[in-house]
């Protein structure tokens, strides 16, 4: 072989090593605009998002005045806390007659408020209702008592009658959260609840998001 031929080999080795740079570096290039272009479209479902949540909230808040019904709503996150004392007696998971009549008369109102519009209940992934326990008692005991009670409201929306109940059920999840989000210094008896939670769709993605930066 003529020892001319080298010195062109080495020219070319070198083209072939830029042509694979330039390629990689176009690559990352569009890796980074869909990336860019990804988190914008996810930024404004989140803010779809949140408007809708504060349509639910002001809804509900006036209906739920207007009809006199006795529930906390959470003004931020929209969930409805219904204290112990109006569904059940104490360390009981069977509904008094006072809260099978006033679940009669929230849940056709909760179900009306979140499928008024199907834009807004499109962006819901999940209902969830919630049991929940004071620090008061066995850790064990308590995750049984809330499950049970959370169980005995999904059961009265099972068998109630209302406007978007099929809609309400296929969204439906059942949670006993016992007492981890009570005051662990003291029994408190607001801690002993049911709650009603919704869940957006991008929900998730934001706690994901939140622990990632260690919130």
């Amino acid at each position: 072989m003529s020892p001319y031929l080298e010195p062109e080999t080495e020219i070319d080795e070198t083209g072939t090593w830029l042509s694979i740079g330039d390629l990689m570096s176009a690559l990352l290039m569009i890796f980074a605009l869909i990336l860019i272009v990804t988190l914008l479209q996810l930024t404004e479902k989140i803010e779809e998002e949140q408007n809708s949540r504060i349509i639910i909230i002001q809804a509900l808040e006036q209906k739920l005045t207007e009809k006199g019904i006795d529930a906390i709503v959470d003004p931020t996150t929209g969930d409805i806390s219904i204290l112990q004392s109006v569904l059940f007696d104490l360390n009981e998971a069977k509904l008094k007659p006072k809260g099978i009549a006033l679940l009669n008369d929230f849940v056709p109102i909760y179900g009306s408020v979140i499928f008024s519009d199907p834009d807004i209940s499109e962006q819901i992934q999940y209902i969830v209702v919630e049991g929940h326990t004071s620090s008061d008692g066995y850790r064990s005991s308590n995750m049984v008592l809330s499950t049970a009670r959370a169980n005995a409201v999904a059961n009265l929306i099972y068998s109630s009658q209302f406007d978007n109940k099929e809609q309400l059920i296929q969204k439906l999840l059942v949670s006993g959260r016992g007492e981890a989000e009570s005051n662990q210094e003291r029994p408190d008896p607001n801690d002993r609840k049911v709650r009603f939670r919704f869940q957006f769709k991008t929900d998730r993605f934001l706690r994901w998001f939140d622990t990632q930066l260690g919130k």
